[in-house]
Formats: structure tokens, C-alpha cells, sequence
């Protein structure tokens, strides 16, 4: 089936080029002490999960319980949530699925790590733990050294969790435009955690996993050394946001949508926010042939207008919106289409498509 044959707004990846920025990472990567732990918030099906196994990563990385029941049950053997799980019910589940899989969870709490041990003793399993470390998101995590410490003291005591190391995530450092700036701001923050770890290591406490990283800083911090695991999530879709940083990954996720209307220097798509992450830059358009089409862009609810448009376009023609955020992106859909050329040749389900809890 040809693309062109898609009822639209549908959402579709070019498969080759999504492959390219999948051996580009790992190239980055190859002789570095990190491994990749992918973000599943950026894709959300358990097949592409597979696919970044095969291809070398430790495990995976989620956002949510629901999104890691989802990986587990597909066959993951490694996943990390990596934010707090508090609510005395997702607690229990937490539990149970640790007995299916290598599972761990991110704390910055004592009272919720009693919780986890004691919910773990119960169900007979055992959990990892990362405790968070606050290193400028200004979220979630502990934002001292002497807390830390006595927290992690306190984790190595309870039955039913393992302390394993440090979650410290840096995502305001992501986007920084420059590698220059990305690389101070991540030399900064490594020089916080090498701090932290001599103090863990004075106090006895082993730390075997540093975890954090994203699609903007894969690079440096493989190059540094510090981190042991990175959990980027963009890189083998890319966006519009990332479109503007200097990183060696491509465009291969796009929103296939039709101009629905022609009003003297206004043309309609069908596709609004309704069908496309708004939620950081805007979108941009390009021709089935690679052709960019500039103009003023505004997205509304069902529709993307574009003002003053750069290329003719006819009602009917079919083209393809580069989501200024992925992840944001991929949730509004049930299916992702798969193509090379102009021939869908596979469908994957989001699988984890609205699991927010």
C-alpha cells in the first residue's frame, strides 16, 4: 500500500532513516561505560521497545506503572520507572510485577520507600531503587548531599529494595541550542555528582548506577564517562524542537495530513492539536518529495493553517507535518505506520497509547 492511500491525519515513520538514528546512537556510544536505557515515553510501543533491546540497550526506561505493566507484559525483562510510585495501590502492583522482571523505581522519600519495602516483603519479591537526585530540574529529587546520603543509608537497611545508585536527569540541559553550552551545563552538573558519589562511597555506599541523560546531551555524556546509563527518548524520531540543536540525528516521524481548503493566501490542513504536541515548538511542513514548505503557521483544534505558504499547494495533496514534539505527538494516535519510499510496509500499535497513570 502506498502512503498516499492512508485516510488522514495518520501517523507514520520513515523505517530506514529511523534505523539510521538508532546505529547512529549506539555508534556514539560504542567504547563508552553508558549504555542506552530508551525512554518509552518518546514511542510508547512495546515493538519498537524490542527493536532498541535487540540493537543493545540495557533496558527501558518509562514514565508511568501503567507503562511499564505494558512493557513487562510484552516480555521486557529490564525496565526503570523513572519517578515516584506513592499511591498505596499502584505500591502493591509495583510489587507483583517486580517478580516478573528486573524492575526499579525512582524514590526521594523515606516514608514512600518503607511503603515499597514493605509492599515487596508481601509479595515476596525485591525492587531496585534510584534515589533522585535534584541537579536543576527543580522536580522531583533530593536537593543535598547530606540528604541524600542519609537517605540512601537509611534504603540499604530495608528488606525488599535495593539501593542501586543515582537518577539525576537533567532536561532543561537538553535543549540548550549549542553542544558548547549543553557541555558546560552537563560539566557543571557532573561536578555535583562526583561530589555526591565521594560522599556516598565515604559513607560506605556503593553506587553501581548513575541513570539519566536524553537525545541532546547522548554525546557528551558518553564521552565524560560518568553516567552509566542514558535514557534518551527522541533520537531515532526526532522533531521540530530538536531540529534546532546540533545532533547527528534525523527527521523520520511525520503526521501525514491533506489540504482540505484554499482561501486566496490561506491553505487548511487537516491535522491540529488535536493530532499534533503543541507543547513545545511549533510544527513545520515538508512535501512528500522533501520539498520544505515555509509560511506562518497557526494549529487550532482540528485544523493547521498556513499563511503565505512558500509552495503551491492543491486542496486534496498530501503532506508531511514534522511535530514540533515527538513524544507529545505519538500519544494522540493508536497505530504508527511504517514506510520506505512512498510504501507503508508495516504497522506498529502504540501500545501504551493514553497510559498516564
Amino acid at each position: 500500500m502506498k502512503i498516499m492511500s492512508l485516510p488522514t491525519p495518520a501517523l507514520i515513520a520513515d523505517e530506514g532513516v529511523m534505523n539510521q538514528n538508532m546505529d547512529t546512537a549506539n555508534e556514539v556510544m560504542k567504547g563508552s561505560r553508558a549504555r542506552l536505557r530508551p525512554h518509552f515515553k518518546s514511542h510508547k510501543c512495546a515493538a519498537i521497545a524490542h527493536r532498541q533491546m535487540e540493537m543493545g540497550a540495557v533496558g527501558i526506561t518509562c514514565a508511568k506503572l501503567s507503562e511499564a505493566e505494558d512493557l513487562i507484559f510484552s516480555g521486557i525483562e529490564d525496565v526503570l520507572i523513572a519517578n515516584q510510585i506513592v499511591e498505596p495501590d499502584k505500591i502493591a502492583r509495583l510489587a507483583i510485577l517486580a517478580k516478573m522482571c528486573r524492575l526499579t523505581v525512582c524514590v526521594d522519600d523515606i516514608d514512600n520507600a518503607k511503603e515499597i519495602s514493605r509492599a515487596a516483603v508481601n509479595a515476596g519479591s525485591s525492587l531496585n531503587c534510584l534515589v533522585e537526585y535534584d541537579i536543576g530540574m527543580n522536580r522531583c529529587g533530593v536537593r543535598s548531599e547530606d540528604e541524600y546520603v542519609r537517605l540512601a543509608a537509611e534504603i540499604e537497611k530495608l528488606p525488599g529494595i535495593e539501593y542501586e545508585g543515582i537518577q539525576a536527569y537533567a532536561g532543561h540541559v537538553s535543549h540548550m541550542l549549542t553542544k558548547a553550552e549543553r557541555k558546560e551545563a552537563t560539566e557543571a552538573n557532573s561536578e555535583k555528582l562526583r561530589s555526591l558519589i565521594n560522599r556516598l562511597g565515604d559513607a560506605g555506599i556503593r553506587v553501581n548506577t548513575v541513570s539519566g541523560g536524553s537525545t541532546g546531551t547522548i554525546d557528551i555524556k558518553a564521552e565524560e564517562g560518568l553516567y552509566t546509563e542514558i535514557q534518551a527518548g527522541s533520537y531515532f524520531f526526532m522533531d521540530n524542537t530538536y531540529n534546532k540543536l546540533d545532533i547527528p540525528y534525523k527527521n523520520s516521524l511525520y503526521v501525514l495530513a491533506t489540504v482540505v481548503s484554499k482561501k486566496g493566501n490561506l491553505t487548511i490542513l487537516d491535522v491540529g492539536v488535536k493530532g499534533l504536541g503543541t507543547d513545545q515548538d511549533e510544527p513545520a511542513v515538508v512535501r512528500l518529495d522533501g520539498t520544505e514548505v515555509s509560511g506562518t503557521f497557526s494549529v487550532n483544534e482540528e485544523h493547521m493553517k498556513i499563511f503565505d505558504s512558500s509552495v503551491n499547494l492543491e486542496i486534496g495533496e498530501k503532506v508531511k507535518v514534522i511535530p514540533g514534539h515527538c513524544c507529545s505527538t505519538v500519544n494522540l494516535y493508536d497505530d504508527l505506520y511504517l514506510f520506505r519510499g512512498d510504501k507503508v510496509v508495516d504497522r506498529l500499535r502504540i501500545t501504551a497509547r493514553g497510559k498516564s497513570q
